[in-house]
């Protein structure tokens, strides 16, 4: 079955990416989880994503398109990424989920993706 692994990260780790000593500590620990991924052979796709200041929300209202710079949460953890992965079970997914670095301050979404039509 195929899973998204959806990463949030919190506005600190955000302005971690960017002239920050912690900055190779925080990139190293995602190398190394994103190395282990691919080489399990399970990553079936998947990107990074910019901080969420690049963000442009869309949405179609009385036929009208509302654009909103930013993304349209106003929440304290922001999607930085993902991964699409194929493993047997939802434990399996949560097990490497548990591994990604953003998971002990952040979250990561679990999610089933639809069947191929």
């Amino acid at each position: 079955m195929q899973y998204a692994l959806l990463f949030y990260e919190t506005d600190t780790s955000f302005a971690a990416w960017d002239h920050n000593p912690e900055s190779d500590a925080y990139w190293g620990a995602w190398k190394v989880y994103v190395e282990d991924m691919l080489a399990s052979g399970i990553v079936r796709g998947g990107e990074g994503l910019l901080g969420p200041q690049t963000a442009t929300t869309l949405r179609v209202r009385g036929g009208q398109n509302e654009v909103q710079d930013g993304p349209f949460a106003d929440t304290k953890e922001q999607l930085g990424g993902f991964f699409v992965i194929e493993v047997d079970d939802i434990d399996t997914a949560l097990a490497w989920a548990a591994k990604a670095p953003c998971a002990p301050y952040g979250g990561v979404e679990i999610r089933p993706t639809l069947p191929q039509m």
